[in-house]
This record gives structure tokens, C-alpha cells and sequence, in this order.
């Protein structure tokens, strides 16, 4: 079967290949000819080969339309998080230098804020009605149905999300591989986990498509010619529902959400078979592995994880593997290279944690961020600035991101460890841990709680957490407060915006990170 969209709905025209969330099917034939006129739209709108088209868009077939059309044309497409106030969207538009900017009626409050800040020339096409904006039937007007011929794969240029400061668009160069050829580099990702081509392949898309990994595995399994399931809002239930009526056979997920299904009655969760499912790839947060054992159990040996990010990445671990060495987020992938150094540069032997740094091959820039990209790089690897350690057979391990570990007393503590201890505690429903300011020790631990649905936040259940923690880490490592709050600031892919949280007990004092 070749590879890559297009040929993969040519040969079967007739199959859905996308289920919207209201349920809406859509066939090969219908993405083909609806993709062919945006693609053609998008070319009659003046934009060549590297432009930039932004969208702020739920999980719908326009994104899909819009991803294929950019892939088509040899544009970049920037989505954008719509959970983001208007002048962050505007700032995101602008600093890609957009010429198109794509968005859903159901945003028009963010879009028509974002829209006073960008600039004049920038065209602004409307699902549905928004003010100022050119509906879309308009913008495409009579626009073919014939693809583009010739043409140089486009790809996608994501924003870092912004969980260490303002986001920055990670951009590598366009390949010189014919649209109609691309079909194998775009489901190399998928590729590595052993998915293949074809078959009764479903995918759940059950997080926003505007994060990277989710456009990279909702897109792999397109060109692989599955069909993608997309979620609006997730929930544990809806989750489990969505698997037992598709069929589901793969989906990227996080642990968060995994920690939420588990947390379900045991007789909610007997109502929805789930054994379909081949492969649960995670990554994005460490997972505690009393969750992931837990999981394994219930779902059996379909829990997949890897390591990477926006930048790349990255390692990957099987279930089996998983199983000999619990907590290891496994060996590098094929074409990537892992090294741990300290912050002089130097290698670190088996064992010893310092920052990750991966190569992949394949370089990207952080646009209009110079300093930045360059210190993200040497020697032809770059950092995220995760900290982590390599066992002796190669096996990377992570502890947690640098710039998030505490220095306490000279001590440095981890906590995504404390983190994993304290979620696995009766009542706590999510948890962050971070450093704030202690005139005598530098930083000390502090953890802010969110507890389980119907629990409340009390001392009951600080005393219930500090319980559970004397039995699993050392005393140093403890909070020295507790705080409850109805919802931590995650975003629906699970990236925690832990800044939120820290960054006011600092104002006015320098970190030593």
C-alpha cells in the first residue's frame, strides 16, 4: 500500500477516513477535493513556497483539511492554542510573519482581539461568522478540486508551549521531497512503535491538534491511511466510550489522563471494552509507574512511551521493555543520539544525572530567537533543558526538567519524584511541586493539590498526604506546605503551566536555577 495521504484515499475513495466529534464522516473523495481547493485557494491568495498559514481551530475536519492543504503546497502551518488571550494569539501571528490567518466563530472573541494587533496585510479567513474577517466560502471561492502537481512537501511550525517563558516557533528547513512522495517521511514517528499501513487502524485523537505530538501521530496515521477519531473535550468516560464504539486500536495520550481513568468506579469502567487498543503512546509529563503498572494491568501490554519534544527527540521503551527496567523512558530511536552533560560540558558516566542533550540529524531554529537556538545547541546536539541519567546499558532515565529542580541547602531534589509519590496518595486528584524562596536553605518544597472529585481540601487530607510520603521518600524531600486548589493550570494536552504557580513566591528575588 503507498504511503501518504493522497494515494491512500485515492485507492479507497469511499472509505471515512475522519469522524468528526459530533460525528460527522468524511470520506476520502470529500478531503481530497475540500483539501485541493484550500490548497488552491491558498496559492491564488499569492503565498509561495515556505509562507505561513496560522489557525486558531478546534479538532474538526477544516483542521485536517487545512494540515493536508499546507503538506500540499509547501506551506508551513502554524495552529495555534486557543486557550490563549487575544494578544498572545497576535503575538504568535505576527513573530511566524503569517500571511494567512484561519479561525473558528466559535473563538471569535480571542480572534477578533488578536485581529487589532496583527498587521493589515494579513488575510483573515472566518469559519463561520467573525467581524473583520473573510468568510471562508470567500476566501476559496471557486477554487479547484484539482491537487497541485509538483510541489515540495510543506510541514508544520509549532510553538514551544510557553511553560518556561514566551513561546517561540521551532522551525527546520523544508525538504526538497515531492508532496506525492512524502507519504514515507511523514509517518516515520508512527512508524517506530511498529504501526503499520492500512488495515482496521483507528486513531483517537483526544487532545487538541494544535500540540505538536498530536498533529505528528494524527497525522502519521492519516498518511497511513487509518482513520482518525477526533475528540472536542476529553474525559476519562468519554475516552473509554469513544474506544469501545470505533474500535480504537492507537491514540497519544498523557498520564494525566490516565491517572483520571483509573481514578473512574471500577463499574464504570467495566462497561467499555478497550481491547482493541494496540498501542497507548505517552509522553509530555514523567509517569508515575505505580499509574503505569496500573494500566498495564488493566489494558494490557499496549502502553507505549517516548521521549521528546517540539525540537525532537528522542528514546522510545516497549511495554516488555518497560517491564524490565520500570521508570526508563527507553533508548534512543533510530536516527537520534542521546549524551548526558553537566554544566561544564562534561560527559557524565552511567548513573550520574546532568541535562539531556539529543541528536537527531536533522537541525531547527527558534525563529526570530538567535540566542536562544544558539544556546540550545553543540556540537550538533541540542537541549530542552530536561535533566536525566543513562544506566549502564544505555537506557536513559529522566529525573525532571532543569530549570524545575530545587536546590535546598546545597540538596538537589526532584520534583517530578515528589510528584509521583504524592499523586498515588488517596483523595489527590492532580499535584505540583516546585521551589520557593527560604532565607536559610536557599528554596524549599512546596506542593499545590488538587484534590480528587468529592474530596475536599483540608487539613484531613494534608495529613493523609504527609502519611503517605513518610513511607516513600526521605524526609528532605517533603513539602514543607501543602496548598488545595480547584484546578491546576494544565493545558488539555496535559503540559503543566507550573510558572503560574511558582512565579509569584519569586517575584522580586532571583532563583539560583
Amino acid at each position: 500500500m503507498a504511503l501518504g495521504f493522497w494515494n491512500c484515499a485515492k485507492a479507497d475513495p469511499d472509505k471515512v477516513f475522519v469522524v468528526e466529534p459530533d460525528g460527522t464522516e468524511w470520506t476520502g473523495r470529500q478531503l481530497l477535493d475540500e483539501s485541493a481547493r484550500w490548497a488552491n485557494a491558498l496559492t491564488a491568495a499569492g503565498l509561495e513556497t515556505g509562507d505561513v498559514v496560522t489557525s486558531l481551530l478546534p479538532n474538526s475536519a477544516t483542521y485536517v483539511l487545512l494540515y493536508l492543504a499546507c503538506f500540499r503546497s509547501g506551506l508551513y502551518l502554524t495552529p495555534i492554542n486557543y486557550h490563549l488571550a487575544g494578544p498572545e494569539v497576535a503575538y504568535i501571528v505576527n513573530d511566524s510573519d503569517a500571511r494567512v490567518f484561519v479561525a473558528h466563530e466559535r473563538f471569535a472573541d480571542i480572534a477578533t482581539k488578536a485581529a487589532t494587533e496583527i498587521g493589515e496585510g494579513m488575510r483573515r479567513v472566518s469559519i463561520g461568522s467573525i467581524d473583520g474577517f473573510e468568510p471562508e466560502g470567500a476566501f476559496r471561492g471557486d477554487a479547484s478540486t484539482d491537487l497541485p502537481a509538483g510541489t515540495i512537501a510543506g510541514s508544520t511550525m509549532h510553538y514551544t508551549s510557553g511553560t518556561t517563558g514566551r513561546p517561540k516557533g521551532v522551525k527546520r528547513p523544508l525538504g526538497e521531497v515531492d508532496a506525492d512522495l512524502s507519504g514515507e517521511l511523514m509517518t516515520f514517528m508512527i512508524g517506530l512503535f511498529g504501526i503499520t499501513p492500512g488495515g482496521a487502524n483507528v486513531h483517537l485523537v483526544v487532545a487538541p491538534c494544535y500540540h505538536t505530538a498530536v498533529t505528528i501521530f494524527g497525522g502519521g496515521s492519516l498518511h497511513m491511511g487509518h482513520k482518525l477519531v477526533l475528540m472536542d473535550r476529553w474525559t476519562p468516560e468519554g475516552c473509554l466510550e469513544a474506544i469501545d464504539r470505533h474500535h480504537v486500536t492507537h491514540s497519544h495520550m498523557v498520564p494525566t489522563m490516565f491517572h483520571r481513568m483509573l481514578a473512574l468506579p471500577d463499574e464504570v469502567k467495566a462497561r467499555y471494552d478497550v481491547s482493541s487498543m494496540t498501542h497507548a503512546i505517552h509522553s509530555a509529563a514523567p509517569c508515575p509507574i505505580e499509574v503505569k503498572q496500573a494500566m498495564l494491568e488493566w489494558w494490557g501490554d499496549c502502553i507505549y512511551e517516548y521521549y521528546g519534544a517540539t525540537e525532537g527527540g528522542g528514546t522510545l521503551v516497549t511495554p516488555e521493555q518497560w517491564k524490565q527496567k520500570p521508570g526508563t523512558v527507553g533508548t534512543p530511536w533510530p536516527i537520534s543520539t542521546i549524551k548526558i552533560f553537566d554544566d561544564d560540558g562534561n560527559a557524565m558516566p552511567p548513573g550520574e544525572a546532568g541535562t539531556v542533550w539529543m541528536s537527531m540529524g536533522v537541525e531547527f531554529e527558534y525563529k526570530g530567537d538567535a540566542g536562544k537556538t544558539e544556546k540550545s545547541w553543540k556540537d550538533g546536539f541540542f537541549t530542552v533543558g530536561d535533566a536525566g541519567y543513562l544506566d549502564e546499558d544505555g537506557w536513559l532515565f529522566l529525573v525532571d526538567r532543569k530549570a524545575d529542580m530545587i536546590i535546598a541547602g546545597g540538596v538537589n531534589i526532584y520534583p517530578a519524584e515528589i510528584e509521583a509519590a504524592i499523586v498515588t496518595a488517596p483523595g489527590v486528584g492532580d499535584v505540583a511541586v516546585f521551589g520557593v524562596p527560604n532565607d536559610d536553605l536557599g528554596e524549599e518544597v512546596k506542593a499545590v493539590v488538587e484534590p480528587a472529585e468529592g474530596v475536599d481540601g483540608d487539613d484531613a487530607l494534608r495529613a493523609a498526604i504527609m502519611d503517605h510520603l513518610s513511607e516513600r521518600l526521605g524526609k528532605q524531600k517533603w513539602p514543607r506546605s501543602i496548598d488545595f486548589v480547584d484546578q491546576l493550570p494544565r493545558d488539555p494536552n496535559g503540559k503543566l503551566y507550573k510558572r503560574k504557580l511558582r512565579d509569584p513566591h519569586w517575584e522580586g528575588r532571583t532563583r539560583q536555577i
